[in-house]
């Protein structure tokens, strides 16, 4: 691994850590890698009471008209092509976030804080020692330690951070869960008992960790989303929410030990900054099997991993892999004319795990995942019944602002295809393509 030294926008120095690549291939063939500020780059430093960063107008600034912008350290995926990028070095820009000033993992006071707390303190409570003090040399003390005191909190006001007191609410999680997903009652109230009790959990053993199942178009991505929304107010955009898809990131089964590197980099890195960050790996029906395993020591019952704590973080997997198994039992109940409502977990979880486990065409094939018993839940989500589909057009029908027409609604849902082909019960696409073809009756 190397260094290099670069100035960024704001006039600070920082060290750049590249990862070593491989042997050069053809631009398609080009490896993502890890780039950005090392830790050490990141710390605040203290200098007779005076930090050397500047009061930051301009960040503040920024921050507000670029959501994106940030202070937290978090390196991020580049092609070898992109790093020849000047406008990548550029604060700002994906790849150069640091760590938030003065912040600890939750938001807390840091070191730099502290110290300067207690000075003020000092300097209030003893008028004696303060007339002993030559004036200029007391300004730049009182500066230094309102910069630290102050700014932190101020910093928060206009930007998101880690340490926010934002409660999660049970009945606005529940709220979303009931207005935006249907046909899901497993995954309703694994979601809502599982987010809820965890996050109010002050001294959790491990990390949630929840694996999403079902055919495409049942809910999962939106159940993702309704999660990081009510965790974090910037939801998907949060700076502590991170989202891989395996066939964008991890694209080349040629470079599965350098993914494994730097995976293992990217979460100690933000886990580092933010110990509430949560972590989404969609398609992992399509991931390299074996490549998961690498975050298998920040699933683990540790209190410490290399002097980092992840009991606190958050993995949501997000697969199509043993959506077959759940289509069974669904159909099973059907033609045996029970309710759907009467699936139980139990019937269906520890069927979908062995499933997942001997699946190879899933990232989970064999995975010590799975086989240590460290994903907390498997949620299937069931396939869709044609009533479904119409709750879900009616839905798209109010967000745009269309007065809701039962006509269109069931036009729309006679569009769909279903499956199997005698019984034709299930969509096989879900809820995912009603939202174009609704386009269809609304192209004035």
């Amino acid at each position: 691994m190397s260094t290099i030294s670069t100035s960024l926008n704001s006039g600070r120095s920082s060290r750049l850590v590249i990862l070593p690549m491989p042997a050069p291939q053809s631009r398609a063939q080009d490896v993502p890698v890890l780039f950005g500020p090392s830790p050490q780059a990141c710390r605040p430093l203290w200098v007779g009471f005076v930090s050397s960063r500047s009061w930051p107008w301009n960040r503040i600034a920024s921050r507000l008209l670029s959501p994106r912008s940030s202070c937290c350290h978090q390196p991020r995926l580049y092609s070898s092509t992109t790093i020849s990028n000047r406008d990548s070095l550029r604060a700002g820009a994906p790849g150069t976030k640091r760590r938030r000033w003065g912040r600890g993992r939750e938001g807390g006071a840091g070191p730099g804080m502290k110290l300067g707390r207690a000075v003020l303190g000092l300097l209030l409570l003893a008028p004696s020692v303060v007339q002993a003090v030559e004036p200029i040399s007391l300004g730049l003390a009182l500066a230094g330690v309102l910069t630290g005191y102050i700014y932190p909190r101020l910093y928060c006001l206009f930007a998101e951070c880690c340490g926010q007191k934002r409660s999660l609410s049970r009945e606005a999680l529940q709220k979303d869960l009931d207005d935006k997903l249907f046909g899901q009652h497993l995954a309703k109230k694994i979601i809502l008992n599982a987010v809820f009790g965890f996050i109010n959990n002050p001294k959790p053993k491990k990390p949630l960790t929840l694996s999403l199942h079902g055919w495409t178009g049942t809910g999962k991505n939106f159940v993702s989303k309704i999660i990081a929304e009510n965790i974090y107010e910037g939801g998907l955009n949060s700076d502590y929410v991170h989202l891989f898809v395996a066939t964008l990131h991890f694209p080349h089964a040629s470079n599965i030990t350098l993914y494994k590197d730097q995976l293992q980099l990217w979460i100690r890195g933000n886990v580092s900054a933010c110990a509430r960050s949560i972590f989404i790996f969609d398609e992992m029906d399509k991931m390299h099997a074996g490549l998961i395993d690498a975050i298998k020591p920040f699933l683990d019952y540790y209190d410490l991993v290399d002097g980092v704590s992840y009991q606190k973080a958050m993995f949501i997997f997000l697969s199509n892999a043993g959506a077959e198994r759940i289509t069974d039992v669904a159909l099973d109940f059907w033609r045996s004319g029970k309710q759907r409502e009467d699936i139980k977990l139990k019937d269906i979880e520890h069927a979908l795990s062995v499933s997942v486990f001997n699946n190879k065409n899933s990232g989970f094939w064999h995975s010590s995942l799975i086989d240590r018993n460290l994903i907390d839940y498997f949620v299937p989500f069931l396939p869709l019944e044609y009533k479904h589909l119409k709750m879900c057009i009616r839905v798209e029908m109010q967000s745009r602002g269309y007065e809701i027409d039962e006509d269109i609604v069931s036009r729309v849902a006679e569009e769909m295809t279903f499956f199997p082909k005698e019984e034709r019960v299930f969509s096989d696409k879900g809820c995912k393509t009603v939202f174009t073809k609704l386009d269809y009756y609304y192209d004035d």
